[in-house]
């Protein structure tokens, strides 16, 4: 089975069980903590992916790192993955778990590339802008590019709309390649 089959049904699981506790806000907060830790150290997401250290090492190791800072449940799920040896789907889980999340919460992430930072005015304004056409909450993730020279890239879930200027200079370059007016000899 796929890494993400099987973190698909993990993280369904935890959702649900979370949900029936009702501590699903303190898990996902648990599962991005997860997320930033493993994407922010790359020892440790290489430790969970390696075969030759042992489960039982990595459990100790998930468990010294967020023993604490994260929900007893959520420390016992980690567990639960790490003797299933299973600790190399975490990340996946993760990242499941915050996909399931936010379909629930109806949450849709967006993302904005610009050449200069958005004024707040602007992105409040986009907000709810794609709030109306969408019909759900904008989490909006703002990525600053110089390159674009001006205007801005939009990508909402698998849709995205390109108005920059570097991208128009782009098919503008195309279209003097195929120039019609040019007789060909």
């Amino acid at each position: 089975m796929s890494d993400i089959r099987v973190a698909s049904r993990y993280a369904k699981s935890l959702i649900e069980l979370a949900e029936e506790k009702g501590i699903l806000e303190q898990v996902q907060n648990d599962m991005k903590l997860f997320s930033a830790t493993v994407q922010g150290n790359r020892d440790f997401q290489l430790l969970l992916r390696n075969p030759i250290v042992k489960s039982d090492k990595k459990q100790a190791i998930i468990n010294g790192i967020f023993k604490g800072k994260v929900q007893e449940m959520t420390l016992a799920f980690f567990n639960i993955v790490a003797r299933k040896n299973r600790e190399s789907v975490l990340e996946f889980i993760a990242e499941e778990f915050q996909k399931q999340y936010n379909e629930i919460k109806n949450i849709q992430r967006a993302s904005v590339t610009t050449a200069t930072p958005l004024s707040a005015e602007l992105r409040n304004e986009l907000g709810q802008r794609l709030a109306t056409q969408t019909g759900k909450f904008i989490e909006l993730e703002e990525i600053i590019d110089p390159t674009l020279i001006g205007g801005f890239v939009l990508r909402v879930g698998d849709k995205q709309i390109d108005s920059s200027v570097k991208y128009n200079l782009r098919k503008l370059k195309n279209n003097f390649k195929d120039n019609p007016y040019i007789n060909k000899l």
